[in-house]
């Protein structure tokens, strides 16, 4: 085997593992979105596409080309709700990331997961944030800055009625509280937004640019929720809230 021949081997190894690996991406890019459900079709498409231009399908295969022509646009309106959380995750990521002990996320959950069930039973709603991997500095900027210790106590009197930061949400960063009155991107879901209130909203809208996990307490319902990554639990107990976060932020992905 000469070394062209080689070196021709080697190219194809290496377009089939470049295209493998883009192909990848686009998958993650629109996991858990609407959008996996329909490139199922385009794939069809496609397929269709390449067996009409093999059978001399004239007609047909001209029909594809000026619609391909045209779906770059459509694609773009249609997937702009996916592109744009997409977009808002690749430029999010970050290298260095506050690790916290073992001891330190077990004492944060759990003056977090109190402040919830202690807020629950007094019927006063409260929207709390956990950064993860994707960094929340943009939305922590539109709040008022606190920096100061994670404390049930604390986190309770934020969101006392007529506390001048009761509103919006409170961001955790590193283990420590960054900034309350922080307001998040709504859920696009219209059908979502009939059914639970502006904070459920803004936990699943903000849950579909970040990895971030989302503490909702209702104070209509008086229930506990947690949202990541665009799901949503609901009616969680002190301690169901506890082992959910503890176990979502030890993931690695």
């Amino acid at each position: 085997m000469n070394l062209s021949l080689i070196l021709i081997y080697w190219k194809v190894i290496l377009e089939i593992a470049i295209l493998w690996f883009v192909i990848y991406q686009v998958i993650l890019f629109f996991e858990g979105t609407r959008a996996i459900q329909v490139m199922r079709g385009i794939v069809i498409i496609i397929v269709a596409f390449f067996v009409f231009q093999r059978i001399g399908l004239d007609r047909l295969d001209w029909l594809f080309k000026n619609f391909f022509a045209i779906s770059v646009i459509a694609a773009l309106i249609i997937f702009h709700p996916e592109i744009r959380a997409g977009l808002a995750r690749l430029g999010q990521k970050h290298i260095f990331t506050v690790q916290l002990r073992e001891e330190e996320l077990d004492l944060m959950l759990k003056e977090i997961s109190k402040a919830a069930e202690d807020l629950s039973r007094d019927k006063i709603g409260a929207l709390i944030v956990i950064e993860k991997n994707d960094p929340l500095n943009a939305f922590a900027k539109n709040g008022v800055a606190i920096d100061s210790m994670i404390s049930s106590e604390l986190i309770q009197a934020v969101f006392t009625p007529n506390n001048p930061l009761h509103d919006g949400g409170m961001i955790i960063q590193g283990g420590r509280i960054s900034s309350t009155g922080c307001f998040f991107p709504l859920a696009q879901n219209q059908d979502l937004s009939r059914i639970f209130g502006t904070r459920h909203r803004a936990a699943i809208g903000l849950s579909e640019e970040t990895d971030a996990i989302i503490i909702v307490v209702s104070e209509e319902r008086s229930d506990i929720s947690l949202v990541y990554r665009g799901k949503l639990y609901k009616d969680l107990s002190q301690e169901a809230l506890f082992l959910k976060a503890k176990e979502i932020f030890k993931l690695k992905v």
